[in-house]
């Protein structure tokens, strides 16, 4: 019969072994589920570039559909390689310093745990370039946009993520103990693209048209409102996962409450936003002006990049700040939307897509505010020094992102510009990016029509049905520039045609566009 004491022993040797065997199970199930909600939560922001380039298109004349969607579909590949080759070197190679890490080059000596944590900061990269793109459409040179997209990818964003995310970073470590305060990157990606943005504007002057030779601003329409508005929530929805997908776990204690702070507050603030800008943009002349008849439309545009600089406002502080804070935060960012879009027009910066008052902004408004707003922040109790200091930190984190990012998007955007590699041509520009550049227009003008209707225009634009279902030749003469007899416009105007050039929403190619009144002009 066996010893009892020896039994004993034998079962807890061997509950012993089952238990450290369970125990690497359990936590190689963690870092399994780690990695899979830090893909999934990189997927999701990675279809944020559908978003970007619907809400771009819509927003462009037709002319330029092809050359904003390529842009942006390269968007992708340019930063896959940049950041790839040398961004994730730059921004969190080991061995590293206060200000850049020099490691991972190609990912050469990546350990395969950083593997999810590179895909992941790969996607806030190519998040920072497109906010770029959209704010130079329309004619921006392809090249220029090849090398500007590479060098933010590889090097501008990389370097601040440096700063402000590694151990080492100088505003992460910040002073006194106290870091910079920037969750999912309200300075970090929207500020930087923002700043960049305004600058690759400035550099690059307003559409032709954009302007009067007084200044006095004149709206260009972009040609596809809902699918600018689809772009719109395919952003709000990839936004859940930009703040949410920040906490970059969701095994450990405190991820949960982390991540259901962060998406509930973007939706709050997104929410408070977008009624904000909605209702300023509707009554605001009225209060201007002390006139209750000069209330301006419901503007769905203006909503939409309401709602985005509300979840682009909240990034800094999405998870450490209660809900009333947030519809505060959704608030003044609806305010600072329109204030920066008022600005920008002022300083006659042409930006069709809004996106230096959407990400500069809100990205500037949610950093100053989060160590105001967040969870034992400054408006829960003034005199605390710890919040102060926070406060400090982040207005000098905002400054040099600011600084740095304008600095090396001035050398950038100026060495183009005098080179003469970055705007298209006049003539390009007027007739549009899509044939010269592509030879792939959006809308082929063969394609119009169902071909049974009356006025459908045949595939060389020569003819057109008559009322019997018959055809008939059909050409009506249209004015250009600096031809005799036009308004300096491009625009004849008579009973039967009007037409504008720079703002029709044809190819610019094509043997024919329509007018207003849907005839078919051939020119």
């Amino acid at each position: 019969m066996a010893d009892p004491l020896d039994q004993l022993e034998f079962n807890l040797t061997e509950l012993l072994r089952d238990y450290k065997d369970t125990k690497e199970v359990l936590r190689a199930l963690q870092a399994s589920v780690d990695v899979f909600f830090l893909f999934t939560m990189s997927i999701i922001i990675f279809f944020m570039q559908a978003g970007f380039a619907l809400l771009e298109c819509g927003a462009v004349r037709s002319k330029n559909t092809t050359n904003i969607l390529i842009k942006n579909m390269l968007d992708a590949y340019i930063s896959g390689i940049a950041y790839w080759g040398f961004g994730y070197a730059l921004a969190f190679g080991e061995p590293d310093n206060a200000f850049l890490g020099w490691r991972y080059w190609f990912s050469e000596g990546i350990p395969d745990g950083k593997l999810s944590h590179w895909f992941f900061h790969f996607v806030f990269a190519a998040t920072a370039a497109t906010i770029v793109s959209g704010a130079m459409a329309e004619r921006c040179e392809f090249i220029a946009y090849f090398f500007y997209s590479s060098v933010i990818t590889g090097f501008v964003y990389p370097i601040v993520t440096h700063w402000a995310w590694s151990e080492k970073g100088w505003l992460a470590v910040g002073f006194g103990g106290v870091g910079y305060q920037d969750f999912a990157g309200s300075g970090v990606v929207h500020l930087l693209g923002g700043t960049a943005a305004l600058v690759g504007a400035a550099f690059l002057g307003a559409r032709i048209g954009r302007f009067d030779d007084d200044g006095t601003p004149k709206p260009i329409s972009g040609h596809n409102v809902p699918l600018a508005a689809l772009g719109g929530f395919i952003l709000m929805f990839g936004f859940f996962a930009f703040n949410g997908g920040s906490q970059a776990s969701v095994s450990k204690s405190g991820d949960g409450l982390a991540i259901s702070h962060a998406m509930m507050n973007t939706i709050i603030s997104a929410s408070f936003a977008a009624f904000t800008a909605l209702l300023a943009k509707k009554f605001g002349p009225a209060v201007y002006y002390c006139d209750r008849h000069s209330t301006d439309d419901w503007k769905l545009l203006s909503t939409i990049n309401g709602a985005l600089t509300g979840m682009v406002a909240v990034c800094a502080g999405c998870n450490v700040m209660e809900p009333w804070a947030a519809c505060v935060l959704g608030l003044i960012s609806g305010i600072t939307y329109l204030l920066w879009s008022w600005g920008v027009e002022k300083m006659k910066i042409d930006d069709p897509l809004d996106a230096v008052a959407v990400h500069g902004g809100g990205g500037l408004c949610g950093l100053l505010l989060a160590p105001i707003l967040k969870i034992d922040g400054i408006i829960y109790n003034p005199s605390n020094t710890e919040a102060w200091l926070g406060f400090g930190v982040n207005m000098l984190g905002a400054v040099a992102i600011i600084f740095w990012t304008a600095a090396i998007s001035a050398i950038i955007f100026g060495s183009l510009k005098a080179f003469k590699l970055l705007r298209v041509e006049q003539e390009l520009e007027i007739r549009g990016l899509d044939v010269p550049k592509h030879g792939e227009p959006a809308y082929p003008s063969e394609a119009w029509g169902d071909g049974w209707s009356a006025g459908h225009i045949n595939a060389k634009g020569k003819n057109r049905m008559n009322s019997s279902g018959g055809l008939e030749t059909f050409v009506l003469p249209v004015v250009l520039p600096g031809q005799e007899g036009d308004d300096k416009s491009g625009t004849r105007k008579d009973s039967q045609v009007n037409f504008n050039l720079e703002n029709s929403d044809a190819d610019g190619y094509s043997n024919e566009a329509f007018s207003e009144k849907g005839e078919s002009t051939k020119f």
